[in-house]
C-alpha cells in the first residue's frame, strides 16, 4: 500500500521566502494543517486514511549548556473517513 509523508510546517510556509529553520510548531502546524489543507482532501476522497504524528522537543537552554540529551514527545492520531 503507497503512503506518502509530510512535514506540516513546511507544507504552511514558503520555504523560498520564509526562513522557517526545520518547520514550525509540531502541535500548532500539524491542527492548522490537518484542518485547512488535509480535512478539505479527505472530504474529496484524495486520502481515506491519515496519521498525524505531531512531535516536540522539551528545549531549554541549561539542558544545552550541560550537553545533556533533549527529551521529546510524540501523540499518534489516526482519522479515517468512510
Amino acid at each position: 500500500m503507497p503512503f506518502e509523508l509530510f512535514d506540516c510546517g513546511i507544507l504552511m510556509f514558503d520555504q523560498k521566502t520564509q526562513d522557517t529553520g526545520a518547520g514550525a510548531s509540531g502541535c500548532a502546524a500539524s491542527a492548522c494543517t490537518f484542518g485547512g489543507y488535509f480535512y478539505k482532501l479527505m472530504l474529496q476522497k484524495t486520502f481515506k486514511r491519515i496519521l498525524i504524528v505531531p512531535t516536540g522537543a522539551l528545549l531549554s537552554s541549561s539542558t544545552v549548556q550541560l550537553g545533556e540529551s533533549i527529551p521529546v514527545i510524540a501523540h499518534a492520531l489516526s482519522i479515517e473517513i468512510e
